[in-house]
């Protein structure tokens, strides 16, 4: 699985015409969505068009975003999901516990997206991250908001929310995981409230966020870039670094080490850029 995944682009199973049109929108991955953008009535319709799709489609590649153990529908579209080439991930949301995320990976035989939006799942997240088959972690903060019954917008929303998305943050690079990506950003026509969001995901240490529309693709690309005022310091870190040919030396006024460089490095690895 890429570890450059910035963005991640819902679309619903029902609209099947869409996928190609996704694939195709310069997201980094796509995810046909089986889950909450798929009413009740219309889950086993919604699977047979994603069957139809990956049938006629086995050079595409995207995530399927199954819905959770507890429903109804888990076993049939884990098995729609069996042996399908086009199908790079399964994504589980309310992931709670470890053996959900193995019998996933077994039923499917694809890398597994946990989608933590539980409080449950925020408090088993150490074994959840070290389960077999895990690719990377999610966090869905619309459902853990509800799950705790938060007041939508308010401070306290916040706090709680920058506890869970820390935990998911955590326990990620504790288990050797690439970076997860943040929840969605629901108002399509906020522009600002997006921006701040994903530049927010960003300075966290989040990889992308997941998106709901196409239009949101490029702004929260533009703003996974790091800053260009970081992107200098860091080549010239890494200039100064080269050209003294020590442990540790004086940049600027301050004292460069090993931890400094690394830190430079990754900057221009966000930007895009070689640190060597």
């Amino acid at each position: 699985m890429q570890t450059v995944l910035r963005t991640a682009l819902f679309v619903p199973a029902t609209r099947p015409e869409r996928i190609p049109k996704a694939l195709a929108s310069g997201a980094d991955t796509v995810i046909v969505d089986l889950e909450d953008a798929v009413e009740h009535l219309a889950k086993d319709s919604a699977r047979e068009a994603l069957c139809d799709f990956l049938g006629t489609h086995p050079d595409a590649r995207l995530w399927v975003r199954v819905n959770d153990a507890a429903t109804p529908w888990h076993a049939d579209d884990l098995a729609g999901c069996l042996d399908r080439p086009a199908v790079a991930a399964v994504m589980l949301p309310k992931a709670e516990n470890a053996a959900q995320i193995k019998h996933v990976a077994q039923a499917t035989g694809a890398a597994v997206v946990p989608i933590i939006e539980t409080a449950s799942g925020v408090l088993n997240l150490a074994e959840i991250a070290a389960a077999p088959g895990v690719a990377r972690l999610a966090f869905g903060s619309l459902d853990y908001a509800l799950d705790l019954g938060l007041t939508a917008d308010s401070a306290g929303e916040a706090v709680l929310l920058g506890h869970a998305r820390a935990q998911v943050l955590l326990h990620s690079r504790a288990a050797g995981l690439p970076a997860p990506l943040d929840g969605v950003y629901p108002d399509i026509q906020d522009i600002v409230g997006l921006r701040t969001a994903a530049t927010r995901a960003r300075d966290m240490g989040f990889a992308g966020m997941l998106c709901i529309h196409p239009a949101q693709i490029a702004l929260v690309h533009e703003a996974f870039l790091p800053p260009a005022a970081d992107v200098d310091w860091a080549r010239r870190v890494v200039r100064a670094y080269q050209e003294a040919g020590a442990g540790a030396f004086r940049f600027e006024g301050k004292m460069v080490d090993a931890p400094v460089v690394a830190r430079a490095r990754q900057v221009l690895a966000r930007a895009g850029e070689r640190g060597d």
